[in-house]
């Protein structure tokens, strides 16, 4: 299942440039019912927009939906009557501090039970939004196929002028404190209010996101089961804007330890990044890396676009991927496979999306 992802979503997507909406269509729901991921169905040309709801603290109100889009209940007696996939957005307060969020919520089919399903939160970078992060992983696409929610957390201007989550401030960098805090209770609100199955809660980000993703990797082990670290640095990499800016510059002086065991990691940096030096990738590989002296698997290969890769994988005792690294010659600050309709992306090569799904997909908390 290691490339599926991958060949999966690069064949549909030629198929419907190339006009052939239905076999596109059939590809995707075919290979995942073989896959055995259960609910899976064809990917829209785009969520819809403009459905709002707002949350107060941790309120989030269905109501507020219009009624052609809003989850609709089944007289007794009767099969569930569909429900629409949903591109919500909303806000959370907590602690004296409030978020405002995007939230994808992929259609569940008419005559079908609504099981509790996995949740994503993807964490932007610096100077990005919510819908500009979610155009240029094109997250929502593949997780509407797999069943996903996807949750998009936004940074607000009064918290860091560029929009950064601020990995590198100490208080940020806890458990039960700052950033990490606030997103672990906006990720259990979501979870509570759309019937998320807990063992499959994963986070992901880019930039500083990544950085702030491995942070919830490591201090909320106890949610989430995987996490995802693109072009970003490790936990302990920095305490203050100097830190931060070395670490940037020529890779982290140290990495911090936590009480908690840190839960799977899956790490993409581009060789030639200028703006978070490739050398933070490969810490946060070293930080995740099993401790039983187990030798990784290592692979070189060739993205569609010709970029070359190296790829790199820790096993656990249970033979599933534990740590990866994919060090992806040539390529710069950018998200890997994006789409050219958001920023800071490479389109053509190797399939970040894709592979972060595919990773966390194979693990669950116990």
């Amino acid at each position: 299942m290691k490339h599926m992802f991958t060949e999966l979503f690069g064949e549909a997507t030629r198929l419907t440039q190339g006009g052939q909406l239905q076999a596109a269509t059939d590809l995707i729901q075919r290979t995942l019912r073989d896959a055995g991921l259960a609910g899976a169905a064809p990917e829209p040309p785009h969520p819809a927009r403009g459905m709002v709801i707002d949350a107060e603290s941790r309120v989030l109100e269905d109501e507020a939906l219009p009624p052609s889009t809003a989850r609709s209940a089944a007289p007794d007696g009767q099969a569930p009557a569909p429900a629409a996939e949903q591109w919500l957005r909303g806000s959370f307060s907590h602690r004296g501090r409030t978020l405002a969020y995007r939230l994808y919520v992929p259609p569940t089919e008419a005559g079908t039970a609504t099981a509790p399903r996995p949740l994503l939160v993807m964490l932007h970078g610096c100077t990005q939004d919510a819908d500009d992060f979610a155009a240029g992983t094109r997250m929502n696409q593949l997780a509407r196929a797999a069943g996903m929610l996807v949750l998009y957390p936004e940074q607000t201007q009064h918290a860091n002028a560029q929009k950064c989550w601020n990995w590198f401030k100490t208080q940020h960098q806890r458990r039960d404190q700052g950033e990490p805090d606030l997103l672990a209770a906006l990720t259990r609100q979501i979870a509570g209010a759309h019937a998320v199955d807990p063992a499959r809660v994963y986070a992901a980000g880019l930039s500083a996101g990544g950085a702030m993703a491995d942070i919830l990797g490591r201090s909320h082990a106890d949610l989430f089961a995987a996490v995802g670290v693109h072009s970003g640095l490790p936990l302990g990499a920095a305490s203050d804007l100097p830190s931060a800016l070395s670490a940037m510059r020529s890779g982290p002086a140290g990495v911090a330890t936590t009480d908690l065991p840190g839960c799977p990691v899956i790490v993409f940096h581009g060789g030639a990044d200028t703006t978070v030096h490739p050398a933070n990738g490969a810490a946060v590989l070293r930080a995740a890396r099993p401790r039983d002296g187990s030798a990784p698997e290592i692979a070189k290969g060739r993205a569609p676009n010709g970029q070359a890769f190296t790829h790199t994988v820790y096993r656990g005792p249970d033979g599933r991927s534990r740590a990866e690294h994919w060090a992806l010659d040539g390529l710069g600050h950018a998200w890997s496979g994006g789409s050219p309709q958001g920023s800071y992306t490479a389109p053509g090569g190797v399939d970040a999306s894709a592979e972060m799904l595919r990773f966390f997909l194979s693990h669950r908390r116990p």
